[in-house]
Protein backbone atom coordinates (compact mmCIF):
# COMPACT_ATOMS: atom_id res chain seq x y z
CA UNK A 1 0.00 0.00 0.00
CA UNK A 2 1.36 3.02 -1.23
CA UNK A 3 1.31 5.83 1.82
CA UNK A 4 -0.06 9.10 1.34
CA UNK A 5 0.91 12.34 0.26
CA UNK A 6 1.79 14.59 3.60
CA UNK A 7 -1.21 17.04 2.27
CA UNK A 8 -3.51 14.50 2.12
CA UNK A 9 -2.66 12.90 5.66
CA UNK A 10 -3.60 16.76 6.97
CA UNK A 11 -6.62 16.49 5.02
CA UNK A 12 -8.00 13.04 6.72
CA UNK A 13 -7.25 14.71 10.15
CA UNK A 14 -8.77 17.77 10.12
CA UNK A 15 -12.27 16.50 10.28
CA UNK A 16 -11.09 14.71 13.40
CA UNK A 17 -9.86 17.48 14.71
CA UNK A 18 -12.64 19.72 14.05
CA UNK A 19 -14.96 16.73 15.78
CA UNK A 20 -12.22 17.07 18.82
CA UNK A 21 -12.67 21.14 18.59
CA UNK A 22 -16.36 21.07 18.13
CA UNK A 23 -17.31 18.01 20.33
CA UNK A 24 -14.66 20.67 23.66
CA UNK A 25 -17.08 23.33 23.22
CA UNK A 26 -19.76 20.69 25.41
CA UNK A 27 -18.38 20.41 28.65
CA UNK A 28 -20.31 22.66 31.49
CA UNK A 29 -23.51 22.84 33.88
CA UNK A 30 -26.51 22.91 31.69
CA UNK A 31 -29.75 23.92 33.51
CA UNK A 32 -33.35 23.47 32.37
CA UNK A 33 -34.85 26.26 33.13
CA UNK A 34 -37.87 24.90 33.81
CA UNK A 35 -37.46 22.94 36.66
CA UNK A 36 -34.01 23.28 37.64
CA UNK A 37 -32.83 19.97 36.42
CA UNK A 38 -29.27 19.79 35.53
CA UNK A 39 -26.78 18.27 33.12
CA UNK A 40 -22.80 19.00 33.82
CA UNK A 41 -20.83 17.42 31.06
CA UNK A 42 -17.20 17.28 33.04
CA UNK A 43 -15.54 15.77 29.41
CA UNK A 44 -15.83 14.34 26.19
CA UNK A 45 -13.27 12.30 24.49
CA UNK A 46 -13.27 12.39 20.58
CA UNK A 47 -15.53 9.63 20.17
CA UNK A 48 -18.03 11.45 21.86
CA UNK A 49 -18.20 9.71 24.91
CA UNK A 50 -19.28 12.03 27.70
CA UNK A 51 -18.48 11.84 31.21
CA UNK A 52 -21.46 13.65 32.39
CA UNK A 53 -24.13 13.12 35.33
CA UNK A 54 -27.57 14.28 36.08
CA UNK A 55 -29.03 16.30 39.00
CA UNK A 56 -32.98 16.90 39.87
CA UNK A 57 -31.25 18.15 42.13
CA UNK A 58 -29.55 15.05 43.87
CA UNK A 59 -26.73 13.74 42.01
CA UNK A 60 -27.94 10.81 39.46
CA UNK A 61 -25.23 8.98 36.83
CA UNK A 62 -26.34 8.74 33.33
CA UNK A 63 -26.37 4.86 31.64
CA UNK A 64 -25.19 6.32 27.98
CA UNK A 65 -24.12 9.93 27.73
CA UNK A 66 -22.40 10.18 24.20
CA UNK A 67 -22.51 12.88 21.27
CA UNK A 68 -22.27 12.23 17.80
CA UNK A 69 -22.20 14.44 14.41
CA UNK A 70 -25.29 14.46 12.49
CA UNK A 71 -24.87 16.20 9.08
CA UNK A 72 -23.75 19.75 10.75
CA UNK A 73 -25.20 19.34 14.08
CA UNK A 74 -23.58 17.50 17.33
CA UNK A 75 -26.20 15.85 18.72
CA UNK A 76 -26.19 14.21 22.22
CA UNK A 77 -28.11 11.06 24.03
CA UNK A 78 -28.50 10.69 27.52
CA UNK A 79 -30.40 7.85 29.18
CA UNK A 80 -31.21 7.66 32.77
CA UNK A 81 -31.68 4.30 34.27
CA UNK A 82 -31.32 5.58 38.63
CA UNK A 83 -33.67 6.83 40.59
CA UNK A 84 -36.87 5.47 38.96
CA UNK A 85 -36.46 6.78 35.86
CA UNK A 86 -36.18 3.61 34.42
CA UNK A 87 -34.97 4.18 31.19
CA UNK A 88 -36.04 7.87 30.70
CA UNK A 89 -33.93 9.74 27.96
CA UNK A 90 -32.55 13.15 26.58
CA UNK A 91 -32.32 13.58 22.62
CA UNK A 92 -30.80 17.13 22.69
CA UNK A 93 -28.96 18.53 19.37
CA UNK A 94 -26.64 21.73 20.48
CA UNK A 95 -27.39 25.06 18.83
CA UNK A 96 -24.17 26.67 18.97
CA UNK A 97 -25.38 30.01 17.64
CA UNK A 98 -27.81 30.40 21.56
CA UNK A 99 -25.27 28.22 23.06
CA UNK A 100 -27.82 25.93 24.27
CA UNK A 101 -28.76 22.47 24.12
CA UNK A 102 -32.56 21.72 22.78
CA UNK A 103 -34.75 18.47 21.92
CA UNK A 104 -36.72 16.21 23.57
CA UNK A 105 -37.55 14.58 27.29
CA UNK A 106 -38.56 11.00 26.81
CA UNK A 107 -40.10 10.26 30.19
CA UNK A 108 -40.31 6.47 30.53
CA UNK A 109 -42.59 5.76 33.35
CA UNK A 110 -45.32 8.23 32.27
CA UNK A 111 -44.75 7.30 28.28
CA UNK A 112 -44.33 10.58 27.85
CA UNK A 113 -42.36 13.42 25.24
CA UNK A 114 -41.55 16.57 25.99
CA UNK A 115 -40.09 19.48 24.44
CA UNK A 116 -36.59 20.94 26.69
CA UNK A 117 -33.55 22.87 26.60
CA UNK A 118 -30.65 23.53 28.60
CA UNK A 119 -28.97 26.86 28.59
CA UNK A 120 -25.24 26.83 30.08
CA UNK A 121 -24.68 28.14 33.48
CA UNK A 122 -22.09 31.00 33.70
Amino acid sequence: MTPLPAQAQVRAEAPAAQADAAFATLPGRWVRPDGGYVINIKRVDASGKLDAAYANPNPLPFARAEAAWDGKTIKLFFELRAGGYNGSTYTLAYDPAADVLKGVYYQAVAQQKFDVFFTRAK
